[in-house]
């Protein structure tokens, strides 16, 4: 249970045994994410920036219980209830060993968080924003090809705009998971380089036994996409970074609550089309 009022499922956990507000008080940086390993697949950059800091701290919001997983051999097995609570296990290791600042587990299920008319999810993700004022916030990509990603996105950019101007984050960013965002053109992407710690990020991934062992390599997946993205990113120069991370500044979408959301992200895809057949008209 937590002290914030927030619905009866969730629960806040600080892996030093400081109190909610405590917690929450001392963010800096946030990541909201749909599912528990979400956080360690996108958010690696806002977790780097402050591991091992004593003046910044990474806090995660996980909004679903992780129920409707996919799940094989040792997990083969499991009721939903049993996957739910392996995976909430899982996330306070991962919370643990990345001293993460926080860790809000909201547990509504996915059917809840997709449903345009769930106003709940909105509050609580309020409730928590205001507590910690986190000046970056990570969260899924708009363009991500998994529904219940989009809608927390969603859900959070409603948050946010729900707050006062001076409450609100400073950045907010829209990260890869279940899309790559190698498609965005360069002068439009949001970089950061993630070489440092890989040992952190290679232990935060592989806490997810639940994931991993059950059918989803997201150990190996991940740092195959980021050294991907750090040879593939410049095709006339030579590599300056081991791991980089790719994000859409989704900043504009909390600054200005008339920008229309669906507008927003096809602005980039309209942008790459034009981009590629502007190539291909130079050279059919």
């Amino acid at each position: 249970m937590s002290s914030l009022n927030l619905n009866k499922k969730a629960e806040i956990y600080a892996y030093d045994g400081a109190s909610d507000a405590e917690a929450l008080a001392r963010t800096t940086c946030m990541g909201v994410s749909a599912h528990q390993d979400d956080i360690e697949l996108m958010c690696w950059a806002g977790i780097l920036d402050c591991f091992g800091k004593k003046d910044k701290w990474f806090s995660a919001v996980v909004v679903t219980d992780g129920a409707g997983s996919p799940r094989t051999g040792l997990y083969a097995d499991y009721s939903d209830e049993e996957m739910m609570a392996v995976r909430r296990l899982e996330q306070k290791k991962a919370a643990f060993i990345g001293e993460y600042g926080s860790l809000s587990l909201l547990n509504y299920t996915s059917k809840e968080v997709k449903a345009s008319e769930n106003t709940e999810t909105v509050e609580d993700l309020k409730k928590i924003l205001i507590a910690a004022r986190p000046k970056t916030v990570f969260t899924h990509n708009l363009a991500d090809k998994h529904d219940t990603h989009v809608a927390v996105a969603i859900k959070l950019i409603s948050a946010i705009r729900g707050l006062p101007k001076d409450l609100r984050p400073e950045k907010l960013y829209g990260c890869e998971v279940w899309r790559s965002l190698d498609w965005v053109n360069d002068a439009e992407k949001t970089v950061f380089d993630v070489s440092r710690h890989p040992n952190i990020s290679t232990a935060l991934i592989s806490l997810f036994d639940s994931q991993i062992a059950g059918g989803k390599r997201y150990d190996l997946a991940v740092q195959g996409r980021r050294r991907a993205n750090a040879t593939y990113f410049e095709s006339h120069g030579t590599d300056n970074a081991e791991s980089l991370m790719y994000a859409i500044d989704m900043t504009p979408l909390i600054e200005d609550e008339s920008l229309d959301i669906a507008e927003f992200i096809n602005k980039y895809i309209d942008n790459f089309k034009r981009d590629v057949n502007e190539r291909l008209s130079k050279l059919i």
